[in-house]
């Protein structure tokens, strides 16, 4: 049976809203996601049964420890991790991606390389910049600015001999472009370079394996798939041993804790765990891991099946303009971006927004791909994403108040 989103919208309570007296559109996933009641619940759970720090002898500081150690086993099955020492913790992603080029920067020595690219957010970018204060030099890979994707051939001739790292995105935030980063890994690991992934857009929408990947770090957001405002950092098992991390000296030496500084948010960390397990709901199978697998194998079609439309009926307007890959059989994340003449995208999101329909303008950190299309001074794009709570009559709507701005 094809993915049936009601059942699934019935889980958040926040879909109720309405503006103006009109049901409000949550199309404004790629900035955040809304939360079912059972991340809610898991949160006021864990304050009224195991509001403590980690590692005492109590009943609180147990349950706390529980809380934690779900988490890591829940987001290991969800990124397809071997077991729960592969998964760190902190406060969102772009302080993990710091945090992560620090401990990599001291690794490296004046001339060495790292290689980023201009599509991906400045989470992916700053952080590796950063390193040039050190001697290192960063390169850019360019960008297709015809289908907003990445040139490969400038990739695949930029990794060398002396490049030790590359930061690639999986998927850009902006424009819903999917890169080939199986592809990439392979070319850097030929090289002796290491990789870290920038998931953050790609995590919510299709089924992320690491291990077959092969990569070194993979960063990602809860927040983004139902969840808390946490980040995560999947490390290859070894590699975060093998980094001098910044940490206090009591502070456990070893994965996944060596990167983790002070004491976690172990609340959110509860409403991480009760987020996976809401997309693994939606599957069937035994593990969780097969559960998770499951419900992308019907989430994915869904959502592209949305954007497909989306995409079909702004191309039908006149005066609208589209930015990435067209919305076809490609593997996409599901978000469409586009300006309309004559307004500034700031005017469209607001009127859209008087209207009930959530959508994002700007340039979302994507800097480098926006002041490429020349479109940085004058407002970036309106970007539309699409979650397994929106619907396709909402998305019918959309068009039709797209059309009358137009």
């Amino acid at each position: 049976m094809p993915f049936d989103p009601r059942p699934f919208r019935s889980l958040f309570p926040s879909l109720s809203m309405e503006v103006n007296g009109q049901p409000a559109a949550f199309f404004d996933g790629p900035g955040g996601s809304q939360v079912p009641q059972s991340v809610i619940d898991a949160q006021r759970d864990y304050y009224l049964r195991a509001n403590a720090n980690v590692h005492g002898q109590f009943a609180t500081s147990r349950g706390a420890d529980e809380t934690v150690r779900a988490a890591r086993t829940a987001a290991a099955a969800f990124l397809g991790a071997t077991g729960p020492k592969t998964v760190s913790f902190g406060q969102n992603m772009t302080t993990l991606s710091f945090f992560l080029a620090r401990a990599v920067g001291r690794t490296l020595r004046p001339g060495d390389e790292v290689i980023v690219t201009d599509l991906d957010h400045e989470a992916n970018v700053s952080p590796w910049l950063g390193l040039q204060e050190l001697g290192v030099v960063v390169r850019s890979c360019p960008v297709h600015l015809d289908t907003c994707t990445l040139d490969m051939d400038a990739m695949r001739a930029m990794i060398g001999e002396k490049t030790r790292h590359v930061a690639v995105g999986y998927a850009s935030n902006a424009v819903g472009t999917v890169n080939d980063v199986a592809r990439i890994i392979g070319w850097a690991h030929a090289a002796g370079a290491t990789v870290s992934i920038d998931a953050v857009h790609f995590a919510p929408h299709a089924l992320i394996d690491v291990t077959a990947l092969d990569c070194d770090f993979l960063l990602c957001s809860a927040y983004k798939f139902f969840g808390p405002h946490v980040g995560l950092l999947y490390s290859r098992p070894g590699a975060l041993d093998e980094l001098p991390t910044d940490r206090v000296r009591p502070q456990d030496p070893s994965a996944p804790t060596r990167i983790e500084t002070g004491t976690l948010n172990h609340a959110a960390l509860a409403g991480v765990t009760a987020a996976i397990e809401t997309i693994a709901a939606q599957g069937a199978g035994g593990s969780l891991r097969e559960r998770i697998a499951s419900a992308f194998a019907e989430i994915y079609p869904y959502e592209h099946g949305l954007a497909r439309r989306l995409w079909q009926g702004l191309s039908e307007i006149p005066g609208v303009t589209l930015y990435g890959p067209p919305v076809g059989d490609a593997l996409r994340a599901p978000t469409v971006s586009f300006r309309v003449a004559g307004l500034s995208p700031e005017d469209v999101a607001r009127r859209l927004g008087e209207k009930g329909f959530f959508v994002w303008d700007g340039d979302f950190y994507a800097v480098s791909l926006i002041a490429q299309l020349d479109l940085a001074e004058t407002g970036g794009v309106v970007r539309i994403g699409m979650a397994p709570y929106v619907l396709m009559d909402e998305v019918e709507r959309l068009l039709g108040a797209v059309r009358t701005l137009a």
